[in-house]
């Protein structure tokens, strides 16, 4: 099996975390590439780059979901070290686009799908979110969706 080459640089990066010590890279990365390899064994194949970025994307929104129940809980104490996971995390997903932005291309994809209403979400989402995967959030997508057929 061949790596994408963002699992090489996820590899790369761990093992300069081990050299310098820095326990905390280290351990995010190890656990993010258990995943990515979990996801290889579940598809019997190499992953490609687009997935091992949705493996990425899926573990910054556990890492995302973990602190708000940890705020929620008082654990400051285990939100720190979420918050310092998920900046490691993030460094490795695509610059996320702005609300504005993500408006912009669900007008041009609502205008090219001909939808008219609530009941055309799903023509719009499926031509949408390929566009937009690993830049932009899918509960924002889903709301800026949500205004435009003006439900």
């Amino acid at each position: 099996m061949s790596e994408s080459e963002l699992q090489q640089k996820i590899t790369e990066d761990m093992k300069q975390a081990m050299k310098s010590g820095d326990a905390v890279k280290r351990d995010t990365l190890r656990m993010l590439l258990s995943s990515i390899k979990n996801a290889e064994g579940a598809k019997l194949a190499a992953l490609d780059e687009g997935e091992v970025l949705s493996v990425v994307s899926k573990e910054v929104k556990r890492h995302v979901e973990s602190i708000d129940a940890f705020k929620k809980g008082n654990r400051d104490d285990l939100v720190a070290k979420e918050e310092a996971e998920l900046k490691i995390l993030q460094s490795y997903m695509p610059e996320q686009l702005s609300r504005d932005d993500i408006v912009k291309i669900a007008k041009e994809v609502v205008a090219a799908v001909g939808a008219a209403g609530p009941g055309d979400k799903g023509k719009v989402m499926q031509q949408l979110m390929p566009k937009l995967k690993g830049k932009a959030d899918g509960k924002v997508v889903n709301e800026v969706v949500m205004e435009l057929l003006g439900q």
